[in-house]
């Protein structure tokens, strides 16, 4: 049996690095916003689980500047495990939970390639799971999906549900990570879930798209046509440099946690400075819900063959980086964004709006 358990996604304040050194400062930080943190949110239940948001541990520089990727892979992905996870692995065995966190790396088995990689560690520091982004937030994250690499992808690791939405079975439930824009696809909260996933990280998203609700919805339908907890903690205020004098607010705030049925059980709006987002996860009263409800447990009714014929013809193009380098922004936009909206446009998908016609 599990007890019903207390869960505190972070909300840091963040400061953009320039080297792989100043990912330190910020781990700094995360450690001093935890102990408060969890101190007060184990005042009523034992807080067994600490989410770290997107941009937790880098920032976002090498989007927002647009930087080469063989610069930031040499001066600021991290390896996994490394230095950074081991600190976090000892902010873990400290405090005695499982942390959910991301961060963008490299990998020796994929010379040259920039992954976004979310990942688990558990109370004794070790790492448990690995997810390799799926889908971001295109064109101004250019990491690696794996299916940019399909091919030699399932080659090393199978074409599984495990190989592209990996969950892992703990003390505290099934986890699984849904990172940022993954969270806008059903379909990848459909491929965790389907892998039993039961505790999904999704975070972080950037303003506009918290202010106007993209934030709020996408996480509480993929929680609820999935029967599974999203936790959601968003970025706070984010310098960009370590020696930049000013913060912005570039999350938007909207943090969440959302439980099995959708609703809302831990939420926090601020966006000034660094606070957390807390709630409660019952993992048995989740796991009832999915074995005894009739209507509200969808993921028993899915008419499989009927589905296969939404994705039967490709759309996005596999392999795209087996074949050429990690290009800037103008170079995906040109070669893949534009390209993608005339295929949509061709197959009677979109139609062209009055806007377009020059």
């Amino acid at each position: 049996m599990i007890k019903p358990y207390g869960v505190v996604g972070l909300v840091p304040t963040t400061w953009g690095i320039q080297t792989r050194s100043d990912i330190m400062k910020n781990i700094d930080h995360l450690e001093e916003l935890s102990h408060g943190a969890l101190w007060l949110s184990s005042l009523d239940l034992p807080v067994r689980l600490l989410v770290l948001p997107e941009g937790a541990l880098q920032g976002f520089n090498d989007e927002a500047l647009d930087l080469p990727i063989s610069e930031f892979l040499n001066d600021g992905a991290i390896d996994i495990p490394g230095p950074e996870t081991d600190r976090l692995g000892e902010l873990a065995k400290s405090q005695n939970v499982f942390i959910m966190a991301q961060a963008k790396t490299r990998d020796p088995d994929w010379p040259g390639i920039m992954f976004n990689v979310g990942f688990v560690i558990d109370p004794k520091g070790n790492i448990i799971l690995k997810h390799h982004k799926m889908s971001s937030l295109l064109p101004c994250e250019r990491s690696a999906s794996p299916h940019d690499l399909y091919d030699e992808w399932i080659k090393k690791y199978g074409r599984s549900l495990q190989s592209f939405w990996p969950v892992v079975d703990t003390e505290i439930g099934r986890l699984g990570v849904m990172m940022a824009m993954e969270g806008n696809f059903p379909e990848n909260g459909r491929g965790l879930a389907l892998n039993g996933a039961e505790v999904v990280y999704r975070a972080s998203l950037p303003t506009p798209f918290t202010e106007n609700d993209l934030f709020e919805i996408s996480n509480r339908a993929r929680a609820l046509e999935n029967n599974f907890y999203v936790v959601a903690p968003n970025i706070g205020s984010m310098y960009m440099f370590p020696t930049t004098k000013a913060p912005i607010d570039c999350g938007g705030g909207r943090s969440l946690i959302v439980d099995y049925k959708g609703k809302i059980v831990g939420k926090q709006e601020d966006t000034n400075g660094s606070t957390y987002v807390y709630g409660v996860i019952d993992i048995e009263a989740m796991r009832y819900h999915r074995s005894n409800a009739s209507v509200s447990n969808w993921l028993k009714d899915i008419r499989t063959e009927c589905a296969q014929l939404i994705y039967e013809n490709p759309i996005y193009p596999k392999n795209t980086y087996l074949h050429e380098p990690q290009g800037n922004h103008q170079h995906y936009r040109e070669t893949i964004l534009n390209k993608q909206i005339e295929k949509m446009i061709e197959k009677n998908v979109f139609v062209p709006s009055v806007y377009d016609k020059k």
